[in-house]
Parts: structure tokens; C-alpha cells; sequence
């Protein structure tokens, strides 16, 4: 992997770390299925400006694909992570959500469009040990809605590794802003009949609109579009190694902006997830210099 596609990777990273925060703030508020839909909402509105703006068209004759990967890659998700929200810390979300990169590798293999190697293995295993580092689990109460919480993560994580080599597919396809447009767009419209009936329940409060906002305009909407533009030249696994840098951005957010308290093991955990990163990608900063060293003269 190219260092800027990697660097592009870690921005991401920093970006989706946030989202937690925001959907811990926002889902007490709106509930889940208004704060889905909003969060999709503001994503197709801010899409459907740049496809105008760019003069790009809609790539409705592909609907049917576009649908799929909606359900799998926003849809599903955003309502799943909202509603566990209502129960999980945010580092507990982020953690679980890193399993996504299990789920993806292997669908990547079975569709080839990737391979499954013992370093990918490795790194897999780096990645889990680094975000329990990080995120410092502590004791939690078990209880029956911490536990369907837990299954709404992880559910909604196998959702994301089973959409990332349709997606590696469609950008063969489609362009990149086509998909990000589209998708959101019908997911708009999967969301809208749940969304409508927790209505009268819903509260709008200043900062829970900022957050939403954020999460729709910025982590979703325009971080999905430059994820795709990233999917065009790596593997669906190693577009998907961001998520175990999530819970590193999201503790050091936490910090910044909660004041929420650093964990001991956030040093081993952060070096062993860019560990896990470098050992699913491919990416070594060092190779360009070894291959000087080595180049004949």
C-alpha cells in the first residue's frame, strides 16, 4: 500500500473514532431510528449536492447492488450502533466494532478478492489485543439488554465486513461519489417508516443536532465518499484497517473534548493496532528505503 493511501486511511480513522462519541451524546436523545435517519439524511443531502455540483448522474440502472450494499453498510449499521449505544460506552462499541475486519477478510476470500495469509491472521489478532489495551475493559454489569447490545455490535459489524468486497466490486463499476450518493439515498428510504414511528418519542436538543450534523455531513457522508475513492487501489481488508485505529482516536477525543481519563495501556495498545495495520495492508514506511539500499548502482 502507497503511504498517502495509508495516511488517508489513518484520517479516516480519526474521523469514524468520533463517531461513538457522538452517537453515545445523540441516541438518549432521538432514539435510534430518528437518529439513523437523520444521520443518513444530512449524508444523501450532502452527496446529492456534490453529485450536482460535479455534474455527476445518479447510477439508478445499478439500484438493486447499490440497495444491498446500503443495508449492509449504513443502514443496518448506523441503526444497530445507535441502539446499542442507548446501553454501551463508546469504547465498548468501538472495540466490538473492530471485529468487522474478521468478518471481511473472510468474505473478501470467498468472493477473491482477497487472500487469507497467516500475517493477515497475525495482524487480526494485534488489532483485538490492542483495542482491549486501549479501551481497558472493565467489569460490566451482564444483564439481558448488555447483552443484545453486544449482539447489535457485533451484528452490525459482520454487516460491514460482508459489504466490503461488493463494494471493492461496484467501484469497478461505478463512481465512487455514485456510490456513496446512492446508497445513502435508498438507505434514506429503508430507515424512513422506523424513523416515523418513534417520531413522537424523539427530543431535538442543540447539541444532539451538532453531533448528528457531524456524524452526517463529515464521518458519514464525505468520509464515505473518500473511503471508496481509497477502495479503488487497495484490497476490501486492508480498506477496512482503519477500524482497529478507531478506538485510538476514540479514546484520545474522549480525552480532549470529555475529559474522560486515559487508559494504562494506551501506549502498548496504540503501537500494537498500527502493528496490525501495517501487518493487514502491506504498508511498511521502511520498504522505500531498503529498496534504495538494495537497488544495484
Amino acid at each position: 500500500m502507497k503511504t498517502k493511501y495509508f495516511a488517508q486511511l489513518v484520517a479516516l480513522s480519526a474521523l469514524w473514532g468520533a463517531s461513538f462519541l457522538f452517537i453515545r451524546m445523540a441516541s438518549p436523545v432521538f432514539g435510534p431510528n430518528v437518529l439513523a435517519l437523520l444521520r443518513v439524511g444530512m449524508a444523501t443531502a450532502t452527496l446529492a449536492l456534490l453529485m450536482r455540483a460535479m455534474r455527476q448522474p445518479w447510477a439508478w440502472q445499478h439500484w438493486r447492488t447499490l440497495a444491498i450494499i446500503g443495508a449492509l453498510s449504513v443502514a443496518a449499521p448506523f441503526l444497530l450502533f445507535a441502539w446499542a449505544g442507548l446501553q454501551l460506552p463508546a469504547g465498548y462499541s468501538a472495540l466490538l466494532n473492530s471485529t468487522a475486519v474478521i468478518f471481511g477478510m473472510f468474505a473478501s476470500a470467498r468472493m477473491g478478492e482477497d487472500t487469507i495469509t497467516m500475517r493477515k491472521v497475525l495482524g487480526c489478532v494485534c488489532g483485538f489485543a490492542g483495542v482491549a489495551f486501549i479501551v481497558s475493559l472493565g467489569p460490566v454489569r451482564l444483564s439481558a439488554s448488555v447483552v443484545l447490545a453486544v449482539g447489535a455490535c457485533v451484528l452490525a459489524s459482520a454487516c460491514y465486513g460482508f459489504s466490503a468486497p461488493i463494494t471493492k466490486q461496484a467501484v469497478g463499476r461505478m463512481q465512487p461519489l455514485q456510490i456513496a450518493a446512492g446508497i445513502h439515498a435508498l438507505s434514506l428510504l429503508m430507515l424512513l417508516p422506523g424513523a416515523a414511528y418513534s417520531l413522537p418519542q424523539a427530543q431535538f436538543t442543540l447539541q444532539a443536532l451538532m453531533a448528528v450534523a457531524v456524524m452526517g455531513i463529515v464521518t458519514s457522508g464525505l468520509a464515505y465518499w473518500a473511503h471508496l475513492r481509497i477502495l479503488r487501489h487497495v484490497t476490501p481488508v486492508a480498506a477496512m484497517s482503519p477500524i482497529f485505529m478507531v478506538p485510538v482516536f476514540g479514546v484520545l477525543w474522549g480525552r480532549l473534548f470529555l475529559g474522560e481519563a486515559l487508559g494504562s495501556g494506551l501506549l502498548i495498545g496504540g503501537a500494537l493496532v498500527l502493528l496490525a495495520s501495517a501487518l493487514i495492508t502491506g504498508f511498511n514506511p521502511l520498504q522505500r528505503w531498503l529498496d534504495l539500499i538494495d537497488a544495484k548502482p
